[in-house]
């Protein structure tokens, strides 16, 4: 009778250790399960913030001024007058922004990674130009508006400010969610600001190829709008901020965009669109809500790798000339170049892929 006992209550113990490895490892397959569908909720609130938010906030307080709720809109609209030059004054970040938990699980999910080649100095001013463009500005946006790369541990002393089209921060609220990242008007007055009253250590990010850039950006293609964009050369002329080449791997890979020939109707729109407008609509898609294997907005998880390049000193000149613009725009051009080639095999690009600079 004892060794019956004995042996089913050893059934018993073992039964229980099973239930209770099973039910640990439902509860690890669980917690692996939620982080993903934590990771694609924050990619996919960005999307929708970079797609219609601006227009969405903008029709919502015309609404809410139609309403017995009118007052709120109408203090927030007083507000707003009061408040329209911060964007060009620097902005107004907010660390507790930059540092949400929601932008980790946005990094988690292609993965993004920021990669130092060299330090920076807190007693100078830069311009970083970041390429390519891709469809949203991805890399760009999670490694220089959030922290969560850890851009301000890489980089201590520097504040980085990304710059983007000054028609987001006539938008109400949307303006008020990018200035809390560190995100300013790309425009003169905006730029001027921040490198000649802000102090030192001031870092902004121009993503140089622009809507333009953004036409030709497709899987496997490395190419750059850059031959003929030097304004930003010119910038950091007049105010002696060093220039430094930035290149994303990967950028490129998370959409799929249809590509028109020039001189086709398509291209003729987009670049209708892009001069009075300021943007490029493209068609493009990425995988669908619920399943990589459909069609949507969310873009596929691709690696993106940020790498920012070495500095390269600019003198302070109050009016360059167009030889001297030259120069120094030749220069980035090689540099980056050079950035490119010497990390292209470290990120899954052949020795023989060649950057394309257009």
């Amino acid at each position: 009778m004892k060794t019956i006992i004995a042996a089913y209550s050893g059934v018993l113990r073992g039964t229980g250790s099973s239930i209770l490895s099973a039910l640990q490892d439902l509860f690890w397959l669980s917690k692996s399960k939620v982080e993903k569908q934590l990771q694609i909720i924050s990619v996919l609130q960005w999307v929708l913030t970079f797609l219609i938010m601006g227009i969405a906030c903008t029709l919502i307080l015309m609404y809410i001024l139609c309403t017995d709720c009118w007052a709120i809109a109408a203090l927030y609209l007083a507000w707003l007058v009061f408040d329209w030059n911060t964007p060009k004054k620097g902005g107004r970040r907010s660390q507790w922004v930059r540092n949400w938990a929601i932008w980790r699980y946005f990094r988690d999910y292609f993965p993004i990674r920021l990669v130092k080649t060299h330090n920076l100095l807190t007693t100078r001013n830069y311009i970083f130009g970041y390429h390519p463009h891709g469809i949203m500005g991805l890399g760009a946006f999670c490694n220089f508006s959030t922290e969560a790369t850890g851009v301000s541990q890489k980089f201590p002393g520097i504040r980085p400010y990304l710059a983007t089209l000054a028609g987001n921060f006539r938008m109400p609220i949307l303006r008020d969610y990018l200035m809390s990242g560190g995100i300013c008007p790309v425009n003169r007055d905006s730029i001027d600001y921040i490198l000649s009253k802000n102090g030192s250590g001031n870092a902004i990010i121009i993503v140089v190829g622009g809507a333009a850039e953004s036409l030709n950006c497709t899987p496997g293609k490395n190419s750059v709008t850059l031959r003929n964009r030097k304004g930003f050369v010119k910038l950091a002329l007049r105010h002696g901020a060093d220039l430094v080449p930035v290149y994303s791997f990967g950028e490129n890979e998370v959409y799929k965009q249809v590509i028109f020939e020039e001189g086709s109707w398509g291209r003729w729109v987009q670049k209708k669109f892009q001069k009075h407008i300021g943007f490029a609509p493209c068609i493009f898609h990425g995988r669908g809500l619920f399943s990589s294997n459909t069609w949507g907005l969310l873009p596929y998880s691709k690696p993106i790798t940020t790498v920012v390049g070495e500095p390269i000193t600019i003198p302070k000149i109050d009016n360059p000339s167009q030889k001297e613009v030259d120069f120094y725009h030749s220069v980035y051009v090689d540099s980056l170049i050079k950035l490119f080639d010497k990390y292209k095999g470290r990120f899954g690009l052949p020795e023989t892929e060649v950057l394309e600079v257009n």
